[in-house]
């Protein structure tokens, strides 16, 4: 069984500089953001640095992408189909690609990604370089450098080159799956290191974290994406209005979810995860995966919306360590649930096989989650209304807890299935703070985070990395 990961990268409480939002690019939406340029930028010297949280791997996915109409000419960086980094150009004549050994699989961890060209640098291994999580990447299955002032086609400008942010330009194909943010260009800069771009925190020198960029001198081809503006999700905000063009991406696919505070989603290692979709929070499957943070302590709060309802084992809840994922949630002594549908049991709770009955559940309806640890019980709710009459905010007294006996000790885990029936998947969409839905009224937690549709209970916060390291254990 594959134990979620819970990631201790950017998991600080306060970093001193906060990043608002990120983009994610769901690839099955062939999201992208394109731009050309009108004239060649420094084509020696360049610095590209974004910080990533992949969705899905085992295929090619793009992070920066410039091409000439013709293809003939090109540089790109992405990950390659069996999940290393790679950088790779050619100029119709030289070919140059470098492979890190290393690969990236960790689906919940943000990765601060810089891509160094050099081209001057009179030692060839110098003349690209990777940074990520603010260390040089030494190892390389493939390391084919450019020769001396050879030029990159990465800011080229003539022959129609476009440049595609999160997929590959012109072929219009492998879009990058995940959330980026903070992606920013430095024409006529060779970074020495990463420490343009982040820094390691003072007090757990393990954790590379974001730092200003808008001070840095990007250069005339050069640009900031924040992805602050739901409206203008390409726009450059270094001063030089290099704007991107959004398509195939909407104001929903702005988040929160950002490298200074990192939210859960479904964990995509989990055996059989199923088909993950939106940044991992859209569901089907035919086991049970698990949220990618656990906790042992502290009160926590979450949403799913039901999409697409079928007569065959959809229920949310939560698990303990020892569920093995293959299990319907609820049926064991591991895990604990809400049936959305399961044969004739629907809006029935269920843990070891033991069902109550509370309300009936249909297609578009929000199911609230409140979990407290600090007194073992666990609240559902339908549309803001808890079953029970229950009372998250209750204490000790636990009223109208549909159960009271969690664990006292070791971790749990949000959990979920939605599986297939007759050709017809069932699907839910999860809300840890960061709905892949439209929210019609809009609710935060006492930390200001998160984006609910109904009212987080007093007392109860999203499941994100700043509130795990103040409550959380």
């Amino acid at each position: 069984m594959s134990a979620p990961l819970i990631l201790a990268t950017n998991s600080i409480k306060d970093t001193g500089y906060n990043v608002a939002n990120s983009l994610i690019f769901n690839d099955g939406d062939s999201p992208q953001l394109t731009r050309s340029n009108s004239s060649d930028g420094n084509l020696k010297n360049w610095t590209f640095s974004v910080w990533v949280k992949r969705s899905s791997g085992g295929a090619t996915k793009r992070l920066l992408h410039c091409r000439n109409s013709g293809g003939s000419q090109f540089a790109s960086i992405f990950f390659n189909s069996s999940d290393q980094l790679e950088y790779s150009s050619s100029d119709g004549s030289n070919s140059d690609n470098l492979v890190t050994n290393r690969v990236f699989r960790d689906f919940s961890a943000w990765y601060n990604i810089v891509v160094v060209w050099d081209s001057d640098n009179s030692t060839a291994s110098d003349r690209i370089k990777f940074f990520v999580n603010g260390t040089r990447e030494t190892s390389f299955a493939t390391s084919d450098f450019p020769a001396l002032n050879q030029e990159s086609m990465m800011s080229k400008g003539t022959a129609a080159s476009t440049i595609g942010l999160g997929f590959q330009s012109v072929a219009n194909s492998e879009h990058f799956d995940g959330y980026m943010c903070e992606a920013v260009f430095l024409d006529g800069t060779a970074s020495t290191d990463a420490s343009e771009f982040g820094e390691f925190n003072e007090d757990s020198p393990t954790i590379w974290q974001p730092i200003d960029v808008s001070g840095l001198t990007f250069g005339s081809h050069g640009y900031y994406l924040d992805f602050e503006d739901s409206s203008a999700l390409g726009d450059d905000v270094s001063g030089n209005n290099n704007d991107f063009t959004p398509s195939n991406l909407a104001a929903t696919d702005q988040s929160t979810d950002t490298c200074t505070n990192n939210f859960a989603t479904v964990n995509a290692l989990d055996p059989s995860a199923g088909t993950l979709a939106e940044g991992n929070l859209r569901l089907s499957a035919s086991t049970s995966p698990r949220g990618t943070f656990g906790f042992s302590q502290g009160k926590w709060y979450w949403e799913i919306k039901l999409i697409t309802q079928i007569n065959d084992q959809q229920a949310v809840g939560i698990c303990n360590e020892t569920f093995t994922t293959s299990t319907e949630i609820g049926t064991d002594a591991n895990s604990w649930s809400y049936i959305i549908q399961s044969n004739a049991n629907n809006g029935q709770t269920n843990h070891n096989g033991s069902l109550t009955q509370y309300a009936t559940l249909s297609a578009n309806d929000i199911i609230n989650v409140a979990v407290d640890m600090d007194n073992q019980a666990i609240y559902f709710g339908k549309n803001g209304t808890y079953q029970n009459s229950g009372n998250p905010a209750s204490g000790s007294s636990k009223t109208g807890a549909i159960y009271t006996n969690l664990p006292t000790s070791g971790l749990i885990f949000p959990c979920f299935r939605s599986t297939t029936k007759s050709g017809t998947d069932g699907v839910i969409e999860v809300n840890f703070g960061n709905p892949p839905f439209s929210i019609s009224s809009g609710n935060a937690d006492g930390e200001g985070f998160g984006n609910f549709e109904y009212a987080v209970p007093s007392g109860y916060f999203a499941l994100c990395s700043k509130n795990l390291s103040e409550y959380g254990g």
